[in-house]
């Protein structure tokens, strides 16, 4: 029997955007270097810099993007960032049976799609109020969260298939069908596409300090953002030298290197499939806090993966903390979504976004000085005890002492 937030029709659609959009993104992650490397044999330092310029976006506009949104009808803003997205995909295999594509294209085309995703990543957070009831704010993000990670564990496995039966550059036309077909499933949702929100039309810089203002006087959302940036900051250097850690320090072969990275998948797939349950049954604040509390000391196990039965401990650790952080992001949205006034969410949520994926190119390069002075496993160390610390900020907010986030209103 179907229950909650899939009764309604409009929030099927929109969940059907999704996977769409998802599994093409994370087939993408595939096929896009592949064809850095397999068409135009690109080195190691141009399949860096196209990666980067894919997340760089975040850095550049995300603040403005905030106040941009605030004054545009969201659901258009993401037909919109998902038809661009479509154009430049499909631009790829084009222009390489005809034989011009060049990895300057490559970089130009990363760059875009990286700036239509803030776009699309800022109207997605903040256009689901619009859809659901505030009480099902958990529920809705939870099987949102189950798409993410289904995506992302199913995604480099049908990625590489179509690769391999398709060619690198072919496989971007399925990516791009994917970001065409999201649009028509937002563009069949009969709910009415609210007019902006923010109609003061204030100047750019004031939008953006009022977001960073509000931001900062919500002792929780403050917290939440510190903790996430703590959190963010070491797991990005783990991630960066997950690789080279399997690979040379444990000496494992690459296809079961591949099968160890694919585990963080199934423990955000678990994380969104018990999180509805879960805030149901104890509440939203409560699951947040035990996600937070119990995922924590998990990532101490990673540093101890040898190459004998001890390897199971990456596989548990990047279950459990992909469960975490799945638990996690499901309550951090919804306070987000149930406290912040309707006019102000596109700026919060391009705030938090700002602060929380900022810190990651930073981790990812401070990992890798630390690794070269101290060696690998040495700055797993090190990065999985800051890791454990990050919850610390939490423990000095009001989150032990709520049960759900539902109870607290949103200020005018």
């Amino acid at each position: 029997m179907t229950t909650g937030v899939l009764r309604n029709p409009d929030f099927l659609r929109f969940l059907s955007s999704h996977v769409a959009n998802e599994l093409g993104a994370n087939i993408s992650r595939v096929a896009l270097p592949l064809v850095a490397v397999l068409v135009l044999h690109a080195g190691p330092a141009e399949v860096g810099l196209l990666a980067s310029l894919q997340t760089i976006a975040f850095l550049v506009i995300g603040l403005p993007t905030g106040v941009w949104v605030d004054r545009m009808r969201r659901r258009r803003v993401m037909m919109a960032a998902d038809l661009i997205r479509f154009v430049l995909l499909a631009s790829i295999p084009v222009a390489a049976e005809l034989g011009v594509l060049s990895i300057g294209m490559m970089f130009a085309v990363a760059l875009l799609m990286g700036l239509a995703q803030v776009f699309n990543d800022v109207a997605d957070q903040t256009y689901l109020p619009d859809l659901i009831s505030n009480r099902q704010l958990s529920d809705g993000n939870a099987k949102l969260e189950i798409v993410r990670s289904g995506s992302f564990l199913a995604g480099p496995g049908v990625g590489g298939a179509l690769v391999q039966l398709l060619g690198a550059s072919r496989t971007l036309t399925a990516t791009a069908l994917g970001a065409l077909a999201s649009v028509l499933f937002l563009g069949s949702i009969k709910a009415p596409d609210k007019p902006p929100a923010d109609t003061e039309g204030s100047p750019l810089l004031r939008g953006i300090r009022v977001g960073l203002t509000y931001l900062w006087r919500d002792r929780l959302l403050r917290m939440f953002v510190a903790s996430s940036a703590m959190n963010n900051l070491c797991i990005s250097g783990v991630l960066g030298l997950s690789v080279l850690f399997l690979a040379e320090e444990v000496k494992l072969a690459p296809g079961l290197i591949g099968l160890l990275l694919m585990s963080g998948g199934i423990g955000g797939l678990i994380g969104g499939l018990t999180g509805g349950w879960l805030s149901r049954r104890y509440g939203t604040a409560r699951m947040t806090w035990l996600a937070v509390t119990v995922g924590a000391p998990f990532g101490l196990l990673l540093p101890m993966t040898q190459a004998d039965w001890r390897v199971v401990c990456f596989a548990i650790t990047s279950i459990m903390l992909s469960w975490s952080a799945a638990l996690t992001n499901v309550g951090q949205i919804t306070y987000r979504q149930t406290v912040t006034p309707e006019h102000m969410l596109g700026r919060v949520n391009a705030s938090v976004r700002f602060v929380v994926w900022g810190t990651m190119p930073l981790g990812a390069l401070l990992g890798g000085l630390v690794a070269q002075q101290v060696g690998v496993r040495q700055t797993l160390w090190v990065l999985m005890a800051g890791r454990l610390l990050a919850f610390l900020p939490l423990l000095f907010s009001p989150l032990p002492r709520m049960r759900d986030f539902t109870e607290v209103q949103a200020r005018s």
